[in-house]
């Protein structure tokens, strides 16, 4: 495993940097419920639920999760990414491209989507199956969640061509609760919300990502953890962000640790940047200085 290295990590014998905001499956830690979020990925794709839903808060680690799929799963699934799927009538184009099979002339819709059936079956004819992950699926309009369910109509009695994956924020699962949505929803056969870490997952979190680059010694105190819990609300993404800040401001001051002092004052330093960057954006909006 290669890690990205900081101006901290030598001052605190570390291999690398442990709170990376890039998803990482070589620092991914278990907690309660992405345990269970992948046990229920799992169990979709073994039953062969038409449909996966995935949903949690930005940064509750999804995409990681998805990262971790992507490099553990059997040779026998076929799969294919799509992020941040935009612009009408393109989320075919998007599929084909994402499973290797890019589109390029001038071709029908219709002509694309037999192009589309035609990768399929050759797949299932040579004993693999395809899986097709959307993630940033709260994007997606209703439309393009209508042509997802068309796809999924690609399977049959007798054959099971597609899965689909999607991953999103909270607005997703809004979203296909409407009722003009019925018809998709019903083909949702495996799903789980991502919550935030407990305290204690918090605390084992942090002491995890920290073993990972060979820390051997306490360098976040237990006080400073539950700040950073507080602050975070267990997101892991918002946790990183407050303990690499923290390392930084430690390494500056000569500190071996982070103290709770240190804790409070990454997250209120946090907090003022926030709010002053969301100023500014009301501002602009406004078209006031």
């Amino acid at each position: 495993m290669t890690s990205i290295s900081s101006i901290y990590t030598g001052h605190f014998g570390l291999s690398g940097k442990p709170f990376s905001l890039l998803p990482d499956p070589n620092f991914i830690f278990w907690s309660k419920d992405h345990r269970r979020a992948y046990s229920m990925l799992e169990y979709g794709l073994q039953n062969f639920s038409p449909i996966i839903l995935i949903t949690g808060e930005v940064g509750a680690g999804k995409t990681t999760l998805i990262h971790h799929l992507l490099r553990s799963a059997s040779r026998d699934l076929v799969i294919g990414l799509v992020s941040n799927a935009q612009g009408r009538g393109r989320l075919l184009h998007w599929a084909l491209s994402s499973l290797g099979e890019p589109i390029g002339g001038r071709a029908t819709y219709v002509q694309i989507f037999r192009r589309f059936e035609a990768f399929l079956l050759a797949q299932a004819a040579a004993g693999r199956h395809t899986v097709l992950i959307v993630d940033e699926a709260q994007n997606l309009s209703e439309t393009m969640l209508e042509e997802l369910r068309c796809f999924s109509n690609l399977n049959g009695a007798e054959s099971e061509l597609l899965q689909i994956i999607l991953v999103g924020q909270p607005e997703l699962r809004r979203t296909i609760a409407q009722p003009r949505l019925l018809q998709f929803s019903q083909r949702v056969g495996s799903d789980f919300h991502l919550h935030g870490m407990s305290r204690d997952g918090v605390h084992a979190y942090i002491a995890h990502r920290l073993k990972v680059v060979g820390a051997v010694r306490e360098i976040f105190t237990p006080e400073a953890c539950d700040v950073i819990f507080e602050a975070s609300r267990g997101l892991p993404r918002v946790v990183n962000q407050l303990c690499d800040r923290a390392l930084v401001y430690a390494f500056a001051d000569d500190l071996a640790m982070v103290d709770a002092r240190l804790a409070i004052q990454v997250h209120t330093e946090r907090e003022v940047r926030w709010q002053r960057s969301r100023v500014g954006s009301d501002s602009a909006a406004l078209g006031t200085n």
